[in-house]
């Protein structure tokens, strides 16, 4: 398909355009300090859930920052000021259909085969594995 001329987009003001510059960029600074705070947050819910969980099962702390988190970036609507952007038949995309989510899993897919191997990964993972049972042991119930 062929863009349409730029004569036939519509046009957006110096004054929106402004607008949504400021209110990116104090988007930006909000969305970075949430994920500042999520980072901490995260490690000691998620340490939590690991200590507190029963049978085996881990408590679901982690879960529920993961959903204040999603919330939290709905609500920031970072990239919001894009209904304004006049359209274009064709946006180039830098990024792939696949995301962040199917790298990790390649990733941990190739973790797995070395672990069933016998790999290394065997060995850390018994250490891990050690050491979580030993933290449960000391942890203060």
């Amino acid at each position: 398909m062929n863009p349409r001329p730029e004569s036939d987009l519509p046009r957006v003001s110096r004054w929106t355009l402004i607008r949504d510059l400021g209110v990116f960029q104090v988007k930006l600074l909000v969305d970075g300090l949430r994920d500042l705070l999520l980072v901490p947050v995260s490690l000691v819910a998620g340490v939590a859930g690991i200590l507190s969980g029963k049978d085996g099962n881990p408590g679901p702390q982690f879960y529920h920052v993961l959903e204040w988190g999603r919330q939290s970036e709905h609500w920031i609507d970072l990239f919001g000021a894009l209904k304004n952007s006049p359209e274009q038949e064709s946006i180039p995309t830098p990024f792939t259909e696949q995301g962040m989510d199917s790298i990790v899993e390649r990733f941990e897919d190739f973790v797995v085969s070395e672990y069933k191997r016998g790999g290394v990964t065997a060995q850390a993972k018994e250490q891990l594995d050690k050491l979580l049972r030993n933290i449960r042991r000391t942890a203060p119930k």
